[in-house]
């Protein structure tokens, strides 16, 4: 196991930075996810800790080594890639074997990690084919064991499982959290699937345009994020948000939405009145409810989206807004009949509109 950290880690192509100044520590054993748009500058961070990319000025250091000049080879890192990366004229064992034949490891130690590995991720009886004959999650297998064999201190993994299919996606995430459990080894994985993320990370850091917007467990980001572009990257169906103005009412502080449309807001609010805010509320703090209820407002149902196990239902509120929520008695609505909404209030997150940074 290794400790990972980056301090004020640039990269520049040509005069567009693209990182800017990235501060991160990652502790030993600890499974970090980097998530993020296309474009944000996580696999570039990625293939600079690899040593796949040039560092332009900071620090990258592995159990507190310096390593910015060091070759990929000498970093004594493994890295799993999206496409695999596999020779496809070399079988199964002779993919595994590569990289240790290239440090001249002895062949009887080549043969025990390579039939280790096999053994782990169910390779066993796939050691004699070639990559042609794989399906895409045994591919992925054989990337996975090529990195374990190696025994590195850090495993680097960029968008491993964006090739395959959704139920392939979903049972290999399981496996490879399980195994990075069972290894215990420091990883660093990238992906732009915030459900991969929630789903595996120790700990998740959210970037956009080249800067770290939050770090912390999945749930701390979930329940508490720092800005809007957290809150609504962070949580699928994503945060629904609403701007207005705090303001008082006989009974307390209440969100006066820009459409009209007012909010309770929970007793202990600080927001200052009169000040202008943005209202996030996640879909699952949204319901549909009678027309006698208290605090409910007006709406109408547009349409929904039975996935199953959940129904998530979109409907305009005043202002010409949309919401999204999830629904528990699907059979019972109609797209286009009018319903009434009522908001968590315990569960509202305020954000300031101008700069988007919580308020709470």
């Amino acid at each position: 196991m290794a400790t990972v950290e980056l301090e004020g880690v640039r990269k520049n192509f040509g005069n567009l930075e693209v990182v800017h100044g990235v501060d991160l520590s990652i502790g030993e054993g600890e499974f970090t996810v980097l998530v993020g748009p296309s474009g944000c500058g996580k696999s570039t961070l990625l293939r600079m800790i690899a040593g796949l990319e040039e560092i332009t000025s900071g620090a990258v250091m592995i159990d507190g080594e310096v390593v910015n000049h060091l070759p990929p080879k000498d970093r004594d890192i493994a890295m799993v890639f999206q496409n695999y990366a596999l020779y496809p004229h070399k079988t199964v064992a002779a993919n595994m074997e590569f990289g240790l034949k290239l440090r001249k490891v002895p062949d009887a130690e080549i043969r025990q990690r390579v039939a280790a590995a096999a053994d782990i991720l169910g390779l066993g009886e796939l050691l004699h084919r070639y990559p042609r004959q794989l399906s895409g999650g045994q591919r992925q297998r054989v990337a996975m064991g090529r990195a374990i064999v190696r025994d590195p201190r850090v495993f680097l993994f960029d968008e491993p499982l964006s090739n395959l299919d959704a139920k392939l996606r979903v049972q290999m995430r399981t496996e490879i959290k399980a195994l990075q459990k069972r290894l215990a080894t420091t990883s660093v994985y990238v992906t732009h699937d915030q459900v991969e993320a929630m789903t595996m990370a120790d700990r998740i850091v959210v970037m956009r345009n080249g800067h770290i917007e939050q770090s912390g467990a999945p749930l701390d980001l979930y329940e508490k994020p720092a800005n809007m572009f957290v809150a609504g990257f962070i949580g699928s169906p994503a945060m629904n948000f609403m701007p207005g103005s705090v303001v008082r009412n006989g009974v307390g502080r209440v969100l006066q939405a820009d459409g009209g449309l007012v909010i309770p807001l929970r007793d202990d609010c600080a927001c200052d009145e009169g000040r202008s805010v943005v209202c996030g509320i996640r879909p699952e703090h949204l319901a549909i409810c009678g027309e006698s209820e208290p605090d409910a407002f007006a709406a109408q149902l547009r349409y929904i989206e039975p996935t199953g196990s959940q129904t998530f239902v979109f409907a305009d509120i005043p202002g010409g807004q949309q919401v999204c929520l999830i629904a528990s008695q699907p059979r019972a609505l109609t797209p286009g009949s009018a319903i009434r909404l009522r908001a968590d209030r315990e569960a509202i997150h305020l954000f300031d509109r101008e700069s988007g940074a919580s308020l709470q």
